[in-house]
Parts: structure tokens; C-alpha cells; sequence
């Protein structure tokens, strides 16, 4: 990298400004939430009917058949929900528009709960079915089917590695390990998958006795797979061979904090929103493989984008020492913590440290006039304020209220938790008639939530970003 291209792409935010230039905003989807639940409860029908239509309910006639008529539709079910998974996992737009990616990561969480405990059961239920039937012990029979069976040691391992990643994203297991090893272990479920898929199609019910039930699933699998691919992959190789990201400067916010600016070509092309995040892949030979979730924490202009990234000990700590014209590949935009779910003319927004990256940009972006936008920063020291001269011009220029709720709970400045139910009531008294956008640690958030639940406020009006995996 010849040293005049650095310098020229080498860029800084220059002050806010009255009104912001306009890039494309992310295309609105005429989708509603009602529509998934009835197709995926229109497919969850039609796998119990099929199933009844291959003569199924005629083993409920004894034990050893209801046993194994339960681990059979256990088997169908807990794939059913695995390829659920796949779709969840793929960052589809429509999906990311209609529920926002807190609910995506929720339903992620206990869909993929979900799918390990069906086909557990299905292990179970099927082994002591099969063994009731010749009247063998069920350890007699696992090892039966593990030895003699086709493709049941393949479903063994798959059903290992389900729950070895299950495991890992326990609250407790995942805290204690980076965001790189918990990423690489989920890999692990693409090849759960694929040694699954071999058992099913030759000994599941479906696969061998009907041929039309065999088209179906193998339809659902190259439906799941292809949204996973067009949008893990074909997404991200497009937006980046159009606009050809480069590191143009990195700054230092604060102790720990740093902003990083991107420029490329085209940019003014990119649709995105403020509030809204991006995998970030900087293609180094050390980091190539490891993507970061990060908010922009400026308003699109069609000039560069900015992210803003706090040292946490991991990764985070290398791209503090990121240099200038490294190419980076975007996955995104994501999110829908912008302004197109306001509801209100007025808004609140409650950041908390350097969770203000995304509502920096919203403060900048959102339609204001003088009194409707009100930001509450709670930080814990002076040096954890991020944006401070930024947030203050912003204000002046845009006619907003900032409040910097600076100090730690329970000191002498601060004995009690300033963002409690009524101390906001007493900041902003018009809660009620003003959308609240939150971002902040999980702590933080779980009690900001839990007060604006007992103020009564509605939950349309409530808009928050958690920080997670």
C-alpha cells in the first residue's frame, strides 16, 4: 500500500452537521410476523399428516410401538426445528425487519434448545421401543443399533456435537469463553447436520417408505440451506466486491476506545440506517476468519462508515491496531433498533458506556424538532464518556436534551441507581408520550426494562440492542 493512497483515504468526522445527507435506506419487506408462524405452522401440519399417512397410528396399539411411534415423530419434529435453526441463523433480511434481532436471537436460543431435547428423546424413545419389541434391555439395544444398525453411529456422533454445542451456549459456558472459540464451536453444527441428514434419508420413516415425503424434506433442506448461503455468503461477497471497504483512519475516543472509519467505493449507494450493525471480517492473515459484530456510531453520508469498538480483552484489543488500507468484508446491515420503529414524535434514549455507539447516530438521524429528542448517558467514571463534544454540538444543533448520569452506584455522588423507575419519571416526566430506544450492558438494560414494565409504559414504545452473541 503506497503511502499517498493512505493519506488520502485517512478521513475524520468532521462536525455534525444541521441535516444529514441521505444514502438509500434498507428496502421495507411487505412481510408480517403473521405470515412465518402460519407457514411454519402450515409445514409442522403437514409433517404430521404425512406421518399418519404412512400407517404410523397403528403402532399406538402397544407399548413398544407407542414408544417408538413418540421417537419417531421426536426425530421428525427436532429436524423440523434444526432447519428452523438454519433459517435463523442465515441473518435474512425479512426475518431481521419483522423481529429485530433481539427476538431472532431468542428464538435462536430455544429453538436450538429445542431441537437437542427432540432428538435426545428420539434416541431414547426409539431405543426403548425397539428394545420392548425383542425384548432386550435398552443398553442392549443401543449398543445393538450402534453396532449392527446403518448410519446410527453417524446419528450418534450428530447428536453429540448438538449437544456439545448446546452446551456451550449455556449463559454460564458461554461467559467463560471468547467470542472467537463460542463462534468456532457453532461451526460444529453444519456437520452435525450434514451426518444427521445421511441417517435420515437412509432409515427415517419418511425417506425410505414414500417417495413424495422424500422430495419434501429434501426440498426443506435446500430451502434452509440456500437462504443460509445467498445470505451468509452471497451477501456479504457482493456488498464487499461492490464497494471494496478499506480502513481509511482509526482514532482514539477515550482509554480503551477506539473509532475505526471505513471509506469505499460507491458508498453513497450502501442502504443502511442509523442504529442499524455490521459483521466486520478485517482480511488479515490473523483475523480473516473471525467477524465482530459492531453499531456504526455516525449517521450514513455516503462517505464513510464509522464504528466505534471497546477494548474487552479479546479480539477487540487487535483492532485497536488495525493500520489504515486494511480491506475489511461487511455482512449487513442488520437491526432494526432504528427510527423506522419510532412510534412517537418525541424520543428517549438511554445509553449506557458504549452502548451510545448506536444511539450517537440516532440522535443524528431522527426527525427533531426543538425538545423532542432526550438522550440519558449513564457511565460509571468521566473517562467511560465516549462522543462527549460530538453529543454536545448534536444537541445544540438540533435543539436535544443530553443528561450524563456520571458515577458509580451506591458512592456519595450517586447512592442510588439513577435510572430507577421514578428518577426517570422525575428526568424525562413525559415517558409515556415518547418512544425509548435502550442500549447498554445486560445488567443495565435487565433493570431499565423491568422499570419501564412497572411505569406501565407500552411495550410498542420500548426499543432496545443488547449486546450478545
Amino acid at each position: 500500500m503506497n503511502g499517498s493512497y493512505v493519506a488520502e483515504t485517512r478521513v475524520r468526522a468532521a462536525a455534525p452537521t444541521r441535516k444529514v445527507r441521505r444514502v438509500p435506506i434498507p428496502r421495507v419487506w411487505p412481510v408480517k410476523a403473521s405470515d412465518f408462524y402460519a407457514l411454519l405452522g402450515g409445514n409442522a401440519l403437514l409433517i404430521a399428516g404425512m406421518w399418519i399417512r404412512h400407517g404410523n397410528l397403528r403402532e399406538l396399539t402397544t407399548p413398544a410401538g407407542i414408544f417408538t411411534a413418540i421417537g419417531e415423530l421426536c426425530a421428525l419434529y427436532g429436524t423440523y426445528l434444526v432447519l428452523i435453526q438454519l433459517i435463523l441463523m442465515s441473518r435474512n433480511p425479512w426475518l431481521d425487519q419483522v423481529f429485530g434481532q433481539d427476538r431472532i436471537t431468542d428464538a435462536h436460543r430455544w429453538v436450538g434448545f429445542g431441537a437437542i431435547w427432540l432428538l435426545v428423546f428420539h434416541a431414547i424413545f426409539t431405543t426403548v421401543g425397539f428394545g420392548m419389541g425383542v425384548n432386550t434391555s435398552p443398553v442392549d439395544e443401543a449398543i445393538a443399533l450402534l453396532t449392527t444398525y446403518p448410519y446410527v453411529l453417524w446419528s450418534a456422533a450428530a447428536l453429540g456435537l448438538f449437544i456439545f454445542v448446546g452446551v456451550s451456549s449455556v449463559r454460564a459456558a458461554r461467559r467463560r469463553v471468547s467470542y472467537e472459540t463460542w463462534y468456532a464451536i457453532h461451526l460444529y453444527t453444519y456437520l452435525a447436520i450434514a451426518l444427521g441428514f445421511l441417517h435420515q434419508i437412509f432409515v427415517g420413516v419418511d425417506f425410505t417408505t414414500d417417495q413424495l415425503a422424500t422430495l419434501y424434506w429434501i426440498a426443506l433442506y435446500v430451502v434452509a440451506f440456500g437462504i443460509l448461503l445467498a445470505f451468509r455468503f452471497g451477501q456479504p461477497i457482493a456488498v464487499t466486491s461492490r464497494h471494496r471497504f478499506r480502513v481509511a483512519n482509526v482514532v482514539e475516543e477515550a482509554p480503551g476506545v477506539t473509532s475505526i472509519y471505513l471509506t469505499g467505493r460507491d458508498l453513497d449507494l450502501l442502504p443502511v440506517r442509523a442504529g442499524q450493525w455490521f459483521r466486520l471480517r478485517f482480511l488479515t492473515s490473523g483475523d480473516w476468519y473471525k467477524a465482530h459484530p459492531f453499531s456504526i456510531s455516525a449517521a450514513p453520508n455516503g462517505r464513510y462508515l464509522r464504528f466505534t469498538v471497546k477494548d474487552l480483552g479479546d479480539h477487540t484489543g487487535r483492532l485497536q491496531r488495525i493500520r489504515v488500507g486494511t480491506q475489511v468484508m461487511l455482512e449487513g446491515p442488520y437491526g432494526a433498533f432504528t427510527g423506522l420503529a419510532r412510534r412517537k414524535a418525541r424520543v428517549l434514549m438511554i445509553a449506557g458506556g458504549i452502548g451510545i455507539t448506536p444511539l450517537r447516530a440516532l440522535l443524528e438521524e431522527l426527525p427533531a424538532s426543538r425538545g423532542n429528542l432526550t438522550l440519558i448517558y449513564r457511565a460509571s467514571s468521566p473517562q467511560e464518556v465516549v462522543f462527549r463534544e460530538e453529543l454536545d454540538q448534536l444537541a445544540s444543533l438540533r435543539g436535544a436534551t443530553v443528561h450524563y448520569l456520571v458515577g458509580r452506584r451506591g458512592s456519595r455522588e450517586m447512592p442510588t441507581d439513577p435510572l430507577e423507575p421514578r428518577a426517570l419519571r422525575r428526568l424525562v416526566p413525559d415517558l409515556h408520550e415518547r418512544d425509548i430506544y435502550i442500549c447498554g450492558p445486560a445488567g443495565m438494560m435487565e433493570r431499565v426494562l423491568s422499570g419501564l414494565r412497572w411505569l406501565r409504559i407500552p411495550s410498542a414504545q420500548i426499543h432496545y440492542e443488547r449486546f450478545s452473541f
